[in-house]
């Protein structure tokens, strides 16, 4: 599975204050919907699942919570790339890229994408939208911090954030 994360965390990296805020706009009792994102974090862990995360800078830093809260995210996160299913990226700031970012999108396999929008999110099928979806990844892969590099990156805006 592939994820790009332009502007948020996903459920699946998050730590529980971090989801708590991210559901903070809804009206509805949420209780329920937190811990069902923490339960699904399980599958991080099934060794036989592969995921790849390229995350933005804007996505990491959101002041989605306060500092100190932010900071601890952005511990978790490293952590999570030493698990050996797991790789997590980021694209600083400052970097070009082969395209203009415009949406959240997870590639499940070839069969399935979703791409998130304000609106809603849009599920292809299609062979020739995935593939492209696919070839976009690709090129966010080549220009993203991966391993030790993002989690120096990590290390440093944690900190910052901690100051």
């Amino acid at each position: 599975m592939r994820y790009f994360l332009l502007s948020m965390i996903t459920g699946l990296l998050a730590t529980p204050e971090y989801i708590r805020a991210s559901l903070a706009h809804s009206s509805a009792d949420t209780s329920k919907a937190i811990a069902g994102k923490l339960e699904r974090q399980a599958i991080l862990y099934d060794a036989s699942k592969r995921f790849t995360f390229i995350l933005t800078e804007q996505a990491v830093r959101w002041p989605v919570v306060a500092p100190l809260a932010l900071a601890e995210q952005m511990d978790r996160l490293s952590a999570l790339t030493y698990l050996p299913n797991i790789r997590i990226g980021l694209i600083p700031i400052g970097v070009t890229t082969p395209r203009t970012p415009l949406n959240t999108f997870t590639i499940y396999d070839e069969s399935l994408t979703v791409i998130e929008t304000s609106a809603g999110s849009l599920v292809l099928r299609d062979s020739r939208d995935i593939q492209s979806y696919l070839d976009e990844f690709s090129g966010y892969e080549e220009c993203t911090l991966f391993e030790e590099d993002a989690r120096a990156k990590l290390s440093e805006w944690s900190t910052e954030c901690r100051s």
